[in-house]
């Protein structure tokens, strides 16, 4: 797809990846951003920067805005999703603990492949997300578990972030997240919509 305009994301969406990574539930959604310049496609290698420690895969369901956002109910929100795309919100966990914000460590080069857009879904809450790693599936959750739903946080966030068309929404990892190294493979697919593949290669 394009690169969008922005990324906006969404941390600790599910219980259990939470849970896993040693966080409490948020009780309103967390979010950050990423920079257009960490999207890379289908095929281009994530990169793992030099002297970043650990760099993990987080296979996540991604929104792609069709319509302006800003200070809107729920109900407007759903409406307004034009596809959906598979994402991986790439993580330096050394870079994410030792900076007071994540920038380095979530939107550095490469780490945000985004797959095709595909047209929107009949339910948002009833798509299934799959990470593999080498072949090996890592990851699988269903939007239904989500502690956010889809269109809770694309108001929440337009409370905030006017949302624009283009723009995409990354909506939280489920458990099961795990390092990379340089020669995996790496795929998330959203079941029947979207998928991104990419080799993992040592940066400079």
């Amino acid at each position: 797809m394009e690169r969008p305009g922005k990324i906006v994301c969404v941390g600790r969406n599910y219980r259990e990846h939470a849970k896993e990574m040693g966080n409490e539930v948020p009780a309103e959604p967390l979010l950050f951003l990423k920079p257009p310049s960490a999207v890379i496609g289908s095929g281009a290698p994530i990169e793992l920067p030099a002297g970043a420690g650990r760099v993990d895969y987080e296979g996540e369901v991604a929104i792609v805005i069709g319509t302006r956002l800003r200070k809107a109910p729920a109900a407007a929100c759903a409406a307004a999703v034009r596809g959906i795309v598979a994402a991986n919100d790439v993580s330096a966990r050394e870079w994410q603990k030792q900076d007071s914000q994540w920038a380095r460590a979530k939107g550095s080069d490469t780490f945000l492949p985004l797959g095709e857009e595909s047209r929107k879904p009949r339910d948002l809450a009833a798509l299934t997300l799959v990470t593999r790693v080498n072949g090996e599936e890592r990851q699988r959750a269903n939007t239904a578990e989500m502690v956010f739903p889809i269109p809770d946080l694309l108001s929440y966030i337009s409370r905030f972030i006017t949302l624009e068309p283009g723009d995409v929404v990354l909506t939280g990892t489920p458990p099961g997240v795990g390092p990379l190294a340089a020669g995996d493979a790496v795929e998330v697919e959203v079941v029947g919509h979207s998928i991104v593949k990419n080799p993992v290669a040592a940066g400079a």
